[in-house]
């Protein structure tokens, strides 16, 4: 229980990254002694989501662009696998509430404001919801979080809304194999995107979008 509130808390970036996670500040936090939390630490430590030091005790951990790089592949395999089993799950109530989430994507890119970060994740989560399978969510969970902030890559907006209502079109369909190709082509055709404090050209971060 514990590891999964603190999991939480990293993946929606309340506990942000490089932040020293104090144990005392946690039981109080959570109501529990200073045992529980450990563990949990020690259990988040073995997923690779906080770091352990004997002399600074535990930190949200940053990912380096190795292992970004490879977050990004298995991202693309269990994202398919989702929309795959989505393909056969799925209704149409489902697959308009996936259209509106990619409508308020587009407006919100068109707007350029802050809300299109927040609102873009929804899509593939969304999706995961109709393909049952807790496990699938619960990793991809956990990825997102490796990830702080999720994904960023170097593609348009529009390019985004675009890719999306195409696999939502093979979601409709029932076209498992459609919809697992779209979205491995989706993540894996673009280039990752440097973080919003990287010291790039603002012409080549303003065409980052999140995948």
């Amino acid at each position: 229980m514990v590891a999964a509130l603190i999991r939480e808390l990293i993946i929606t970036g309340e506990l942000t990254t490089g932040e020293q996670l104090r144990q005392r500040d946690l039981a109080q936090r959570f109501g529990v002694s200073q045992t529980p939390v450990r563990e949990a630490l020690r259990r988040l430590e073995s997923e690779g989501l906080v770091i352990g030091d004997n002399h600074r005790g535990f930190m949200v951990v940053e990912a380096d662009e190795g292992s970004t790089e490879e977050n990004f592949q298995i991202r693309a395999a269990l994202e398919s696998l989702g929309a795959s089993l989505a393909a056969a799950k799925i209704d149409e109530a489902g697959v308009k509430r996936l259209e509106e989430l990619n409508a308020q994507m587009q407006a919100a890119g068109e707007e350029k404001n802050a809300r299109y970060g927040r609102t873009q994740p929804g899509i593939p989560l969304t999706v995961y919801e109709y393909a049952h399978s807790p496990l699938l969510m619960s990793l991809m969970r956990l990825l997102w979080a490796s990830l702080h902030g999720g994904p960023r890559v170097m593609r348009t907006h529009a390019d985004s809304v675009r890719q999306h209502a195409e696999i939502l079109d093979a979601l409709r369909a029932g076209d498992a194999a459609a919809a697992a190709s779209l979205t491995h082509r989706h993540i894996m055709a673009s280039s990752t995107c440097p973080g919003p404090e990287a010291p790039e050209p603002a012409a080549l971060v303003s065409k980052c979008s999140y995948a």
